[in-house]
């Protein structure tokens, strides 16, 4: 207890839904009021998934697995060219952080999803970044929203949130979610929750709650008090699907079919395991998401900052690039901080294969 409190571990865990909140939770379809928690459509296959998945060989695993699953160094990175992110146009343009943390300009609107500027996690023996951020959180131009796809340490960052206390950004998130972020401080006005198909819009951005197949909890127990989410976000001119993280189930065509096509998907590709299917896809598993989704272009996410399954940390994007290659459909594999234009931008060099032995 000593240590659980003197790491500050307790500040992190956020906070818990009151009693009206709970309250609201009762009208959503997805949330269980005999389990008191939120749930997936196929949440009794989940349960034994998680079993599975969740268990001390597989923590074992974790830590005297050899594997190549940290990059031996610093991996290429760019300065975030800024002035040209913000320029105005009619584009839609973006900078990759790592994991699953990117900045967008979509139509002059400045968001910024499941931002992770430190660790993922609260425990310095686990999910330490590979390097120091290419930007700080105090370098980032200002960001009017602030998307959540949901709570697990590597997509919600306490640190992170306490910076917005003081700013004008709104935060858009999962049903639930809202808690955590009010005890870190933000103002409840300016957080916007939303159940799976509602939306919210924000200056010329319309936000989309869509589903996702997975979990939330940032205590080790009690967990599911807030919903998971993936997101659609439309303009005028574009469309942009992000996951969040999801095993692949049939919600991907659901998805395709009510706002497909889209310019670009964030799938999530990493950090799995042929025992978390359920709750992480594999890389061909991203693929047919791909092809459900009807998306023209695949930006590979949830990997490349952090060690959270046992494979390689270059086995994500190299299987993944050689699946493009295989099936032709546009990879966006862009160096970490590298500003990218959707629309103009079509050549990635493979910057992964360069490390000691290729």
């Amino acid at each position: 207890l000593v240590g659980y409190f003197s790491l500050g571990v307790l500040d992190s865990l956020g906070g818990s839904a009151d009693a009206g909140l709970q309250q609201k939770f009762l009208q959503s379809k997805n949330y269980d009021p005999v389990r008191g928690g939120f749930v997936n459509p196929n949440q009794s296959e989940m349960d034994d998934a998680q079993h599975r998945a969740i268990n001390w060989r597989n923590i074992r695993d974790y830590f005297l697995t050899e594997n190549q699953r940290e990059p031996a160094q610093a991996l290429p990175q760019q300065i975030p060219d800024y002035e040209r992110f913000l320029a105005e146009g009619d584009g839609l343009k973006l900078i990759w952080f790592g994991h699953s943390s990117f900045l967008l300009n979509m139509a002059g609107t400045v968001i910024l999803v499941d931002p992770v500027f430190g660790n993922a996690s609260p425990f310095s023996f686990f999910a330490n970044r590979y390097m120091p951020p290419v930007s700080t959180v105090e370098q980032l131009p200002e960001v009017d929203v602030v998307l959540i796809s949901h709570d697990h340490y590597d997509h919600l960052e306490a640190d992170t949130a306490r910076y917005f206390v003081d700013k004008d950004t709104a935060f858009i998130v999962p049903l639930g979610l809202g808690s955590h972020l009010s005890a870190w401080g933000i103002e409840t006005n300016r957080i916007v929750e939303r159940d799976w198909w509602e939306s919210a819009e924000h200056d010329a951005v319309t936000f989309t709650a869509t589903p996702s197949q997975h979990y939330s909890g940032r205590r080790g127990f009690g967990g599911n008090q807030s919903l998971w989410a993936s997101w659609v976000m439309q303009s005028g001119r574009h469309s942009v699907y992000f996951s969040g993280d999801s095993g692949y189930a049939r919600h991907f065509k659901e998805i395709g079919d009510r706002f497909g096509p889209f310019d670009i998907a964030f799938i999530e590709t990493g950090q799995y395991n042929e025992a978390w299917r359920m709750i992480h896809m594999l890389p061909e598993e991203g693929v047919m998401a791909f092809r459900d989704l009807n998306a023209q272009r695949y930006f590979p996410v949830h990997w490349g900052m952090f060690t959270l399954a046992l494979h390689s940390w270059f086995e994500p994007i190299e299987t993944i690039s050689r699946l493009a290659e295989q099936e032709d459909f546009p990879l966006v594999a862009p160096v970490i901080g590298q500003l990218v234009d959707v629309s103009s931008d079509t050549h990635f060099p493979r910057w992964w294969e360069r490390r000691p032995g290729r």
